[in-house]
């Protein structure tokens, strides 16, 4: 896909990064109840990363916006770990390498940050997903770490580095 541009999120992308998350999660048959649907940053995604160590990126071709991810400290979890969130992409967008130009952007903030390790979680189904991830790195842990409040995801994975 040409012409993509992966950008820092701005107040006025909130309404199209809420709804490509939100038409990601339905495509994808994702509970609406314990994920990032219900989310109450969800429409205030640029306001939600405005803050310490934390970035929220948007792949943007033509004006519109195809997918999204951003990083930022992981929540209720003692240690420097940051976590990769809320990484979507329209249909459209999937299997065109913008993905894995979204995660190395996500993973070079974090380190830039100063973190030693990106954690994330994910479902089951999302099977293309794991794949990009354990091409990045990313290695399956047994447990949670932190509370992201995404108890409908049962599959967690980590990249140290």
């Amino acid at each position: 896909m040409e012409n993509v541009v992966i950008r820092e999120i701005r107040k006025e992308d909130n309404p199209q990064v809420a709804k490509v998350i939100r038409q990601v999660l339905a495509d994808l048959g994702v509970p609406k109840v314990g994920t990032a649907y219900e989310d109450p940053s969800l429409d205030h995604m640029f306001e939600h990363y405005e803050k310490p160590k934390a970035t929220y990126f948007v792949a943007e071709a033509n004006g519109s916006i195809l997918g999204c991810a951003g990083v930022a400290q992981l929540d209720n979890y003692n240690g420097n770990v940051s976590e990769l969130q809320k990484m979507y992409f329209l249909k459209e967008a999937r299997g065109k390498g913008i993905g894995y130009k979204m995660i190395t952007v996500c993973l070079d903030r974090a380190k830039e940050y100063g973190f030693d390790a990106c954690y994330l979680e994910t479902m089951p189904n999302m099977e293309a997903a794991q794949k990009l991830y354990k091409k990045m790195g990313f290695e399956y842990i047994d447990a949670r770490m932190g509370d992201t409040g995404h108890y409908s995801c049962p599959v967690f994975m980590l990249k140290t580095f």
